[in-house]
């Protein structure tokens, strides 16, 4: 039975370059896989999952109004598909995660979703709660935080490095715009910020 993963950490773990890695192995066993990351992401190239240790390659985009079941199905119809993959999970919405285990359950490929678990905020993303909810195996990766401890939390910052305490919940940065910190770390920035 095909699987729904959900690996899943805080900003800078290399969720990115583990896919890539992934699909590195698939593809270099003749396997054909098939690649997703959100288009409001345009931090690198449209179209492309870039790691930040400089690993990449082309993906399809989805927004909130991809069918991911149906553009799923088809591309199976036309290649036998062994793996499907997708970055930056946290932005799918309830209903594409849902479309992703189906794919699972009636199509028989496995799903692997790598994303974050929280926001800013320390909230859930919609995608990243459904997939807690729905997948058969949760992964953390790990990160590290400044102290030496595992980062769990992603800090917005401002220009001039302080923390961001209130804003919309998407907003596409690097390391610009987010820090890793452990759960201590990141309460004490909100609370001097």
């Amino acid at each position: 039975m095909a699987k729904l993963y959900f690996y899943y950490a805080s900003m800078n773990a290399g969720k990115s370059t583990t896919l890539l890695q992934a699909d590195f192995n698939y593809r270099e066993r003749g396997m054909e896989t098939m690649l997703w990351t959100a288009a409001l992401d345009n931090r690198y190239d449209t179209g492309v999952i870039t790691s930040r240790i400089g690993l990449q390659a082309d993906a399809n985009l989805f927004d909130p109004d991809t069918d991911m079941l149906a553009a799923i199905t088809a591309e199976s119809g036309a290649r036998k598909l062994a793996c499907v993959m997708v970055d930056e999970a946290q932005f799918l919405s309830k209903e594409q995660v849902f479309e992703l285990a189906n794919v699972c359950d009636t199509l028989g490929i496995p799903v692997l979703a790598y994303g974050l678990r929280t926001d800013f905020q320390a909230e859930l993303f919609p995608g990243s709660a459904q997939l807690l909810a729905l997948a058969d195996s949760l992964v953390e990766l790990k990160a590290v935080c400044e102290c030496g401890r595992k980062s769990t939390m992603n800090l917005r910052v401002d220009e001039n490095g302080k923390a961001v305490k209130a804003g919309a919940q998407t907003e596409v940065g690097g390391n610009d715009r987010y820090v890793a910190l452990c759960r201590k770390h990141f309460t004490e920035a909100l609370n001097n910020g």
